[in-house]
């Protein structure tokens, strides 16, 4: 049985450990010759919550999330990737990235870190990595940072 991987999926945050899950990804992606899809789900869930100022700030949120993959997309250039694509959309990530990004990209590699921005959701109603490995249908790479590593960071 060889492992390949054609088509990898990596969810960005903006987090350590998401930064941390892209530098695996394109390493990944570079030794199988993979596309690599960079995906930030903004989570807009909230964003009714917030409904005077909902719309201004899914713009915001979507204008940071496109300028963070634009940085990760040239980063993966520079590290010889030919095929990189990036995605941002909103919605649940929990839902989205695993079920319906990965049967539309045909996706065999999910790779997120073990937490990311929202703390708080993670405490409450679980991790977006766990409902990641809990319903997908390809292969899982959860990357963990740890807390001792020297920061390289991208951006």
């Amino acid at each position: 049985m060889t492992l390949k991987y054609s088509n990898i999926i990596v969810a960005v945050d903006g987090s350590d450990q998401a930064a941390d899950a892209f530098k695996k990804s394109v390493a990944i992606a570079a030794r199988n010759n993979a596309t690599l899809n960079l995906v930030s789900i903004i989570d807009n869930r909230s964003f009714g919550s917030i409904e005077a100022y909902g719309q201004a700030f899914a713009t915001e949120a979507k204008k940071a999330a496109e300028d963070l993959m634009k940085i990760y997309k040239e980063y993966a250039a520079d590290a010889g990737l030919d095929h990189v694509n990036v995605i941002v959309e909103t919605g649940s990530p929990k839902t989205k990235i695993p079920v319906e990004l990965t049967k539309r990209l045909n996706a065999d590699l999910i790779v997120c870190g073990a937490t990311g921005l929202n703390s708080a959701e993670r405490i409450l109603m679980g991790s977006v990595s766990e409902r990641i490995v809990r319903s997908a249908k390809c292969d899982v790479l959860i990357v963990r940072t740890s807390p001792d590593a020297a920061k390289d960071t991208i951006v």
